[in-house]
């Protein structure tokens, strides 16, 4: 019970943060729409070659987590 509201807590103080709301910024909107089509692909490349380390690695986390909760015990 105290793991759930401590998770739920970090969750939302990580939420309330200025760094969140980065995303709506309205001059990098801008710049990018206007960059032209060769510049929004590359944009796009960027976010998936970004996203996949983080992605493995936390992917990797959670198998090696349900590993050893389905482990049998020794």
């Amino acid at each position: 019970m105290r793991i759930r509201f401590a998770i739920l807590a970090l969750i939302g103080i990580l939420g309330m943060t200025r760094g969140a709301y980065a995303q709506g910024c309205a001059l990098c909107y801008t710049t990018a729409a206007a960059a032209g089509p060769g510049a929004a692909r590359s944009i796009d490349f960027g976010i998936l070659v970004l996203v996949t380390p983080a992605l493995v690695l936390f992917l990797s986390v959670m198998f090696l987590l349900y590993r050893r909760a389905t482990a049998p015990a020794v």
